[in-house]
């Protein structure tokens, strides 16, 4: 059974940081791409950052371009997200995803999904 577990979301305040870590179990992902997608009360879930498995190249969205930062450890099949200078629109459930078989930024790319931590930003 494949499984994905998040962890490292809580409260934090503006212009703070917080780590998110996403370890796989079940099944290697030392050869899949990876993602991390969140969700803000009342909106559609959207992409934040996607990393290759093969040259590790990485992708953002513009709004967190510049201060998250995406990074994978395969040796641990965990996958992580260093978010810094944080601001209050941050703010939402944050999701890893797994296994991608399309294009990094699309949600229905991804077969497998974590059951999410909520990151919230105070201002």
């Amino acid at each position: 059974q494949v499984q994905l577990v998040e962890s490292g979301g809580g409260l934090a305040q503006a212009g703070g940081s917080l780590r998110l870590s996403c370890v796989a179990s079940g099944r290697t992902f030392s050869r899949s791409g990876m993602g991390w997608f969140r969700q803000a009360p009342g909106k559609e879930r959207e992409f934040v950052a996607a990393i290759n498995w093969s040259d590790f190249s990485t992708y953002y969205a513009d709004s967190v371009k510049g201060r998250f930062t995406i990074s994978r450890d395969n040796a641990k099949n965990t996958v992580y997200l260093q978010m810094n200078s944080l601001k209050a629109e941050d703010t939402a459930v944050y999701y890893c995803a797994g296994d991608r078989k399309g294009f990094y930024s699309s949600s229905g790319a991804y077969n497998y999904w974590g059951q999410g931590t909520q990151v919230t930003v105070s201002s």
